[in-house]
């Protein structure tokens, strides 16, 4: 197996934002000495989540500050960029990192229209953005010229400079979570991310994807790499004991849910109603925290004791999970409580798979 290391970090104050930001270079900095194979960083704005905000800029610090772990995005919201200067910055980053970046695509949150009003948009066409935001950047890396006459954009681009590392591109991958979606994925040979996923549909939903790359045509060689790539995201938190883990774990997990339900209540337009199919015990907020909580330990988290966690990761590994993103900061939870947490999984989990 191999394990990537994930921030989604909160801070809970304008005070705190520089302090928090130095801190997510230092973890990440750490997770690669731990021996993680990768460091995916995600994209929030304006209220403390994914405190750096923009996730490309932040990965041009970390290239610098580390030699091997590969970059990912998970995901980069692509209604939120427009699709030449992301393909020049992607293609930036590939350089600076020397071909280590990897960019999970994504239409936008589903829940913080305010994110999307902040930005001068609203998410009714976000779909229609991503595919188009896509397919320019595919040609923008490989075409010189490209003209490109599209719903949102009509571009003439002489050439995209310097081209990327990775050729003909940075790797693009699918965050996807019903059965259709990882079929679909692997027809079309594109690496996917997932989360909150019970243990019981894992296999069921890596059998599409598998279904799904034999009926795109894909060699043996390609099918092997793309179901080693496929990523799983846990939550992660490794204590002294069972009983610390999942008490200290359920507190953070109220204190992050209680963060955001107060901000989409506080900034989302009031015209706003989430798509219920998009809705789970965790982010609708007619669910109580009783009922939340308990249904993202069991979804969605690896927690206990070293011994435990050894256990948990073997489950997932037995129903063919190969890669395992690991998010061990929640909500607002302090640096040296994140790192202990860390620690305690490279050195102690981590050998038994690698």
């Amino acid at each position: 197996m191999q394990f990537g290391w994930l921030t989604l970090a909160m801070s809970p104050s304008p005070d705190e934002d520089g302090t928090r930001i130095d801190q997510i270079v230092a973890q990440a900095c750490e997770a690669e000495r731990l021996g993680f194979s990768d460091v995916w960083l995600t994209e929030h704005y304006f209220t403390g989540e994914s405190v750096y905000c923009d996730s490309l800029l932040f990965a041009a610090a970390l290239a610098m500050k580390t030699e091997k772990v590969r970059l990912g995005f998970a995901v980069v919201q692509t209604p939120f960029h427009h699709p030449v200067r992301l393909a020049v910055q992607l293609a930036l980053l590939d350089n600076l990192s020397k071909g280590r970046i990897d960019v999970g695509i994504g239409k936008g949150t589903a829940y913080n229209e305010y994110e999307f009003v902040g930005h001068g948009l609203r998410s009714t066409d976000s779909r229609e953005r991503m595919e188009e935001a896509v397919d320019i950047l595919q040609r923008a890396w490989r075409e010189s010229p490209l003209d490109y006459d599209g719903r949102f954009h009509k571009l003439h681009v002489p050439a995209i400079r310097p081209k990327p590392v990775q050729q003909p591109g940075p790797p693009l991958w699918r965050s996807v979570i019903s059965p259709g979606s990882f079929r679909e994925c692997g027809r079309l040979g594109l690496p996917i991310l997932t989360a909150r996923l019970p243990v019981e549909r894992i296999k069921e939903r890596w059998a599409s994807y598998a279904a799904g790359i034999d009926e795109g045509g894909h060699d043996e060689k390609t099918r092997a790499t793309l179901l080693a790539k496929s990523a799983l995201w846990r939550n992660v938190y490794v204590a002294e004991s069972d009983a610390e883990a999942e008490d200290r774990l359920a507190e953070l997990l109220v204190e992050t849910r209680a963060h955001m339900m107060h901000v989409r209540v506080a900034h989302n337009p009031p015209d706003f109603e989430p798509d219920p199919a998009a809705l789970n015990a965790w982010t609708d907020p007619k669910v109580p925290d009783s009922e939340a909580v308990p249904f993202v330990l069991r979804t969605g988290s690896l927690y206990g004791s070293a011994k435990r966690v050894r256990e948990q990761v073997a489950e997932l590994r037995d129903v063919g999970v190969q890669h395992l993103l690991c998010q061990t900061g929640f909500g607002a939870m302090n640096h040296q409580q994140n790192l202990a947490s860390m620690r305690r999984f490279g050195e102690q989990v981590m050998p038994a798979f690698t």
